[in-house]
């Protein structure tokens, strides 16, 4: 969409509003409105903002930032119609005063590593299957902690699944909006859902994801539910993960897929997949960027623990979809959906563009249940486990040169220090089950 389709769809549709959308470093959308009047000085790039006032851009001194939107991303949002008059949403990405992009712009980090990829002749493409909770609204001042909505399963069907209106609102707003949806359901956990939409180049599927998230919590707020894209917010129960179905193009032909090999898998394919192994630790510090984020990589509950891969079980880190010619793919299981997704597909693409540059081998598939393995076992399989903390996956991407790259030295330098202090803040305090397990005993 151009510029002057913009223009023209704002008065067709009589649009009042523009909500100019971007993201700051820990994934949070946020956003300026502007009168439809303003739109000409929006889309020539002229709106400044003070970017000292969001997480992890820059110091007061340097605050001053302009926003472009991106025309290809012009939305009417269908929730929002106030006397008759609609609002629409363009996703922009930020620049200095000189012009040039702005570093710390989560959106400009995977444009460059998009950009290194189609030096190499290839795009990325990226289907993700996002999962959510949906709570009733807590009542602070009674009780914070999380209550479920129902007791349903995977795949259950309404009157199990209470929530199943909700969920099919949520569809049909996200299908106003141009997705492509391909499929909804209730999953494993009580009030736990998902809902997949169709692939789509890193950036646009970047987009889709900042977007999903902002709907399905807008409409759940509007039928009266909180949802929320905590990976762990029942224990005992199933957390929330985002797989990322993850493929090379080049030239229009799927890169991954050999007709003349054994299994069909490209040598690009493979160490494709060797990169992601290779760098997994540095890149979980991204794709699961949360204390809570590990207490759903913890065997029993689905989640992968392990760096491995194989054809069929679930149990590794990565899976390869039986499907094969333009469909193959490979199935990256360890992230979840509160990662800030223009950072987590930039280091998931870098790790997997290293494999390729390096020529680098991946270990044989893993076909039994890694989770029934003994440690010894897995240790002469050289099966090694993703971070079990926060803490031990920053060590590990402050120890990484290539996933630093991804990120560049503003944005690395200011989310380090960021997850560090949300590490910090987390160990120094006393936990329910610390009181529960010692008080009385010692």
């Amino acid at each position: 969409m151009g510029y002057d389709d913009i223009v023209a769809a704002v008065r067709d549709l009589d649009v009042g509003t523009i909500s100019l959308q971007f993201t700051d470093i820990l994934g949070a959308v946020k956003h300026v409105e502007i009168p439809a009047s303003q739109l000409d000085k929006a889309l020539a790039g002229e709106l400044m903002f003070d970017g000292s006032s969001i997480e992890g851009f820059v110091r007061i001194e340097e605050s001053d930032m302009y926003l472009r939107p991106d025309p290809n991303t012009f939305c009417v949002l269908p929730w929002k119609i106030k006397e008759g008059r609609r609002t629409a949403r363009l996703i922009c990405d930020v620049y200095n005063p000189d012009g040039t992009p702005f570093m710390g712009d989560p959106r400009n980090v995977l444009k460059r590593v998009a950009a290194e990829a189609a030096e190499m002749g290839f795009v990325m493409n990226v289907g993700p299957e996002p999962e959510f909770f949906l709570f009733q609204r807590p009542d602070e001042s009674v009780d914070p902690r999380p209550v479920t909505v129902d007791r349903a399963g995977y795949f259950d069907l309404a009157p199990v699944d209470r929530e199943e209106e909700t969920r099919a609102e949520i569809v049909l707003v996200l299908q106003e909006m141009g997705f492509e949806i391909e499929a909804s359901h209730h999953e494993v956990a009580p009030s736990q859902h998902e809902i997949d939409f169709k692939y789509a180049d890193a950036l646009t599927t970047a987009d889709n994801i900042a977007t999903f998230r902002q709907v399905v919590r807008t409409i759940a707020l509007r039928n009266g539910l909180h949802a929320t894209f905590m990976p762990k917010p029942l224990f005992g129960e199933n957390g929330s993960g985002m797989h990322l179905h993850l493929s090379l193009f080049r030239g229009g032909e799927n890169a991954f897929f050999d007709p003349d090999s054994a299994d069909k898998l490209s040598v690009t394919a493979k160490q494709f997949m060797a990169g992601l192994m290779r760098h997994a630790p540095a890149v979980t510090a991204v794709t699961n960027p949360l204390v809570n984020s590990y207490k759903r990589l913890v065997p029993g509950y689905e989640a992968p623990v392990y760096i491995a891969w194989s054809y069929r079980n679930r149990s590794p880190m990565i899976r390869v979809p039986a499907k094969r010619g333009m469909s193959t793919r490979i199935e990256l299981r360890s992230p979840d959906p509160s990662c800030n997704p223009y950072l987590a597909l930039a280091v998931v693409l870098k790790a997997g563009l290293e494999g390729i540059r390096l020529g680098l081998e991946p270990p044989p598939p893993v076909n039994e249940n890694v989770y029934r393995m003994s440690a010894e076992e897995r240790r002469q399989r050289g099966i090694e486990s993703l971070p079990g903390s926060l803490a031990e996956a920053i060590r590990a991407l402050e120890a990484d040169e290539v996933i630093l790259d991804a990120l560049g030295p503003h944005v690395a330098e200011r989310y380090i220090e960021a997850k560090k202090i949300e590490w910090d803040v987390y160990r120094a305090q006393v936990h329910e089950w610390e009181i529960n397990e010692y008080l009385g005993r010692y």
